[in-house]
């Protein structure tokens, strides 16, 4: 991401923050795993967001019209013997130079610097509640301030959530942030279309994950966006089952959700398909019925209507198969009425999409289902789970699970489908699978 976009929307945040205020957020921290090792690192999206910066122990300030310099950034100074162990960081002058800040100061120094920068403000915008070492410090330097008074000095006299704004952003993609996420969405496409080819019975769902997460790897992506699930036969119908430690068996279907992250953006792709490349009849009927959801959903994305019109289209769609099919029994609007899918059918159709997986965004405003816009990334997956042991449906349905997700831009006339490169129809599915098991034999 090149540092003029990260620029745009520092000004972006500071022409709403306002003169006579201040912004501050900070960075994600590190976590230990066991003795001397952390987990891997993985930046605050927020503060990555507005900042580019990928190191721990940092807090961002911005003040809209301070002469010396809006953009402040607190980090660790430059450390040789650290550089040698655990390679190059910026240091307080790679903060200016290589991250554009306009003027940076040792973490260390933070007590000593900031209350000052403090003085005079009208309202503070931070991350309430998320950063609790944050809010504590916050409240003593503004109880710092307030015992000046009598010099003439005032302390900011309210707090405001940074997230309001900052996530109105976030939820609008632009021009930069699409090809990071059209980058994630080609290369976990084609991680999917492997698995596909790879799957076979006789292995096990961890190793379908690494065919996956090998593909990721060789794309050059290192990071995946949340823990894959794959899950065989009855695992699919927990929703999110991440054991992946079962052995593939024919007969059965194979759920599987992954995507990978590029440059903290994140694709999510999930497909169902049969072990054994055929799909049984049983299987075959539940399968479509759960992909005409999906593409009546999908057809509902567009530029003023609420992602609440593609879930409802789902809903009926699922409704009136389940009823078709002998699972429930009944009206189908008196079905649907008291939500009697959600037996079956338990979740929403999908949710926003960006540097998180379940991305930031209001859902609503004002009580009312916002309505989609240019530039929103959305996930459309419907999908139908039968437990094992549900008693009161015919056995043939018992023990399937399957969901079928997409990564959906809305565009200004319509929508983009980001993730179309991974088959998903029954005769694309089978024909893949078999020509694979073919070339194997």
């Amino acid at each position: 991401m090149k540092q003029s976009e990260f620029k745009k929307r520092r000004k972006q945040l500071m022409q709403r923050i306002g003169k006579g205020n201040l912004a501050l957020i900070s960075s994600a921290t590190t976590h230990a795993r066991n003795r001397d090792v952390n987990y891997p690192f993985r930046q605050d999206s927020d503060f990555y967001y507005l900042t580019g910066f990928n190191e721990p122990d940092s807090l961002a300030v911005f003040i809209p019209g301070r002469e010396q310099g809006e953009y402040i950034l607190f980090c660790r100074e430059f450390d040789e013997k650290k550089a040698l162990w655990e390679g190059a960081h910026a240091g307080l002058e790679g903060a200016t130079t290589h991250y554009a800040a306009d003027d940076s100061f040792p973490i260390d120094d933070l007590n000593d610097i900031l209350p000052g920068m403090l003085e005079n403000k009208s309202k503070v915008f931070y991350p309430m509640g998320r950063d609790l070492d944050l809010d504590h410090k916050l409240l003593e330097w503004i109880n710092h301030i307030r015992r000046q008074s009598r010099t003439g000095i005032t302390a900011p006299g309210e707090l405001v959530s940074l997230e309001h704004i900052l996530h109105e952003m976030r939820l609008f993609k632009s021009a930069e942030e699409l090809k990071l996420m059209r980058r994630a969405a080609s290369v976990s496409a084609a991680a999917h279309v492997k698995a596909m080819q790879k799957c076979k019975a006789g292995m096990y769902e961890y190793q379908i994950e690494a065919e996956i997460i090998n593909h990721f790897l060789q794309d050059g992506l290192r990071a995946v966006a949340y823990p894959s699930i794959v899950a065989g036969g009855k695992n699919a119908c927990t929703l999110h089952y991440t054991d992946n430690a079962s052995k593939l068996k024919n007969g059965d279907l194979l759920l599987v959700d992954a995507g990978a992250e590029c440059d903290h953006y994140a694709a999510d792709i999930t497909r169902t398909y049969p072990v054994s490349g055929h799909f049984s009849e049983a299987q075959k009927q539940l399968y479509q019925l759960v992909l005409d959801a999906q593409l009546a959903s999908i057809d509902e994305i567009k530029p003023q209507q609420s992602m609440q019109l593609a879930h409802e289209a789902s809903v009926t769609v699922l409704t009136k198969g389940l009823v078709k099919l002998g699972l429930l029994k009944g009206r189908v609007a008196t079905l649907i009425k008291n939500e009697k899918y959600k037996q079956f059918y338990m979740h929403r159709i999908g949710h926003w999409l960006g540097m998180d997986v379940h991305d930031v965004g209001d859902y609503k405003i004002n009580q009312e289902w916002r309505l989609l816009e240019k530039g929103m990334v959305l996930t459309i997956e419907p999908g139908l789970y039968i437990p094992a042991d549900c008693k009161t449906v015919d056995e043939q349905w018992r023990g399937i699970g399957i969901r079928i997700e997409d990564d959906i831009l809305v565009t200004a006339d319509g929508h983009e489908v980001l993730t179309c490169d991974v088959p998903k129809s029954i005769a694309d599915i089978e024909q893949l699978m078999q020509a694979s098991h073919a070339a194997r034999i």
